[in-house]
């Protein structure tokens, strides 16, 4: 596990541990500042806890649509606290093929009793009402996904890191960071060379505060991999939010252009310093009226920049794919 990364672990590139929803993992709640919003469907709703009265609605009923993993454990229980946070990676990962209920046997014995469980962490896997497999221990991260595809197949045809990398693209459309922190987490566990993770993985990190982090995650990318569209974006976001912050005030910019708006370094700077604050929309506008108004300023500066934010921002981007039509009808009309 790592120690410098605000959101989750790989490879002990990066770590802090911090409190997270109560108890002690290596996650992001000290970067964001806040708990997460509600989870994206499909991601951390395949989580649950339960009780002896709620066993067969969450077991037994749910295991007729689809496996239910068991986790039993108790908060004495050391290998529980190493098993369930990769327990819960590797199901998050599995985008939605089994669930996870997790029963604390001290406050429900009576369950484990009956299934003849007499150490934990205790894990069953329960299908069509009935328990079908189980392991008991510790057991590897790869041992855990080997596991889960036993258990809950392979999914819809999708590769595995094609249907975890969805589940996280879905949690951050929602707003749940930490969710889609763990899944890119998981990936680079089990797959270290997916770019696709490291870059956002890498952008969490780098919205969330640790630049250092992000910049240690993309050291981590294969030299042959190293500018791949979502690597590129990533430093291309960090390189123009340090250029942003070398700037200043906006207000001086601004000030600036009100008394002359043919400033054009003025105005520039504050697209860049827009760009910054998330307000892309402006920012492209401020570059595309330097164009309009003198193509060859700064050695056409203004669409090499402009062209710098597509990047950063991505091609489908709805900004990008609005300023794109501006700059093709400036240049082609």
């Amino acid at each position: 596990m790592s120690d410098n990364n605000p959101f989750g672990s790989h490879g002990g590139q990066y770590s802090t541990t911090v409190q997270y929803g109560g108890t002690e993992a290596p996650r992001a709640k000290a970067a964001l500042g806040e708990a997460p919003p509600a989870a994206a469907p499909g991601a951390t709703d395949v989580i649950k806890d339960t009780t002896t009265a709620a066993f067969a609605a969450d077991v037994i009923q749910e295991s007729r649509r689809q496996p239910v993993l068991v986790d039993f454990w108790a908060p004495w229980c050391g290998p529980c606290k190493q098993l369930t946070p990769q327990l819960e990676k590797a199901v998050k990962a599995a985008g939605g093929r089994v669930k996870l209920v997790k029963m604390n046997i001290d406050d429900h014995p009576s369950i484990a009793g009956q299934l003849g469980i007499q150490s934990i962490p205790a894990v069953i896997a329960f299908k069509d009402g009935q328990p079908v497999d189980g392991f008991m221990g510790a057991i590897p991260e790869s041992q855990i996904a080997e596991f889960i595809t036993k258990v809950g197949g392979k999914g819809n045809g999708a590769p595995p890191v094609a249907e975890a990398l969805a589940a996280a693209a879905e949690a951050r459309e929602a707003g749940d960071m930490q969710t889609a922190a763990d899944i890119y987490d998981a990936i680079l566990a089990q797959a270290p060379e997916t770019v696709e993770a490291i870059g956002g993985l890498g952008e969490l990190l780098f919205e969330a505060g640790d630049i250092e982090g992000a910049e240690a995650l993309l050291a981590t990318a294969p030299e042959a991999k190293k500018d791949a569209p979502p690597l590129a974006a990533l430093r291309a976001k960090m390189s123009l939010a340090a250029q942003a912050a070398a700037l200043g005030n906006p207000a001086e910019f601004e000030r600036r252009l009100a008394e002359n708006p043919g400033d054009h370094q003025a105005r520039f700077d504050l697209a860049m310093i827009q760009n910054a604050n998330g307000d892309r929309t402006a920012a492209a506008d401020n570059l595309l009226a330097i164009i309009k108004a003198d193509r060859a300023w700064n050695e056409d500066g203004a669409k090499t920049q402009l062209l710098q934010l597509f990047e950063a921002w991505g091609m489908t981007d709805e900004a990008t794919l609005a300023a794109r039509r501006k700059l093709s009808s400036l240049l082609f009309s």
